[in-house]
């Protein structure tokens, strides 16, 4: 299949995924902590590479391993316990559209650091994203009790480090092949994963009989394995084979499977949310009008 219709597939096949994985965490989140969800979701992706290709880190040069370990910690470690911390605060729907900011900050990213070229349409792209996402942030969800926007905050920390991540692997890593990449990122990031596991209890008897718990590990195993394991391999190749503006674009999709399981499963919006949502996707619109040039 050409570069050109397999991008595309693995773009639409990348949206469904991960726009499912938001679901996923928040099943999670019932019987584990945000915590042991993060952990737990590393350490079963880093068991399902090992088993389908170790061998692959081999591969990788051993110049390339610092970039490695800088895309594994940005793109992985930190983005895996934001992301489950501000969904124990905030709807999966609302962490997916903030989530969708990644173009946006790919952009910027490729601009500051990388010298790519920005057009005016993809400036007023980057404002209007950026004011949907404060709407978004200082509203507050009609589900009210537990809910708080400010953990969106955590959302965009994380967006910013795929953002950087996918520049890097852009720009330093496009030799290395993506499986080897994702099975590097995981080999690096396994010990502490179990290190966090281990000091949050969750290897006590009381916690692995509870039935709750249970369940919540088949969620998170569900996700280790596709929205983790299997998606991190086929969106570096997507990297390989196109511009990261258009990477980034999988963003642009993702809230509308994760706003679709969100309304499954009860979850509301109010007026301000949907209009900053709506500016988001305005802003990736525009910013993704004329990709940036690497």
């Amino acid at each position: 299949m050409p570069n050109q219709q397999k991008k595309w597939v693995y773009l639409i096949g990348l949206a469904i995924i991960w726009g499912s994985s938001f679901i996923l965490m928040k099943r999670g989140l019932v019987g584990l902590n945000a915590y042991q969800l993060g952990a737990l979701r590393i350490s079963l992706t880093a068991i399902f590479l090992f088993i389908y290709d170790f061998k692959s880190i081999f591969d990788i040069p051993k110049d390339k391993w610092k970039w490695v370990l800088v895309t594994s910690i940005l793109s992985t470690f930190i983005p895996v316990f934001l992301f489950a911390i501000a969904q124990t605060k905030i709807n999966s729907s609302v962490v997916s559209i903030l989530n969708s900011l990644v173009p946006v900050f790919a952009m910027v990213v490729g601009v500051v650091f990388f010298n790519s070229k920005i057009v005016k349409k993809q400036i007023f792209g980057v404002l209007i994203g950026l004011i949907g996402t404060v709407i978004l942030i200082l509203s507050r969800s009609e589900l009210g009790g537990n809910q708080n926007s400010l953990y969106g905050l955590l959302v965009i920390i994380g967006s910013l480090g795929y953002a950087m991540n996918i520049n890097i692997l852009k720009h330093f890593l496009r030799d290395v092949g993506a499986v080897s990449i994702t099975v590097g990122n995981f080999s690096l990031l396994i010990f502490p994963s179990i290190v966090i596991l281990y000091f949050t209890s969750f290897f006590t008897v009381d916690t692995l009989s509870d039935p709750i718990v249970q369940k919540s590990i088949g969620y998170v195993a569900i996700l280790s394995l596709f929205g983790t394991a299997i998606a991190k391999i086929v969106f570096n190749q997507l990297i390989k084979i196109s511009s990261p503006v258009f990477s980034a674009s999988v963003t642009y999709l993702i809230p509308i499977v994760a706003v679709i399981w969100g309304i499954f499963d009860g979850e509301t919006f109010n007026l301000n949310q949907v209009f900053g949502a709506l500016a988001i996707m305005l802003g990736i619109y525009l910013v993704n009008r004329k990709g940036v040039k690497s």
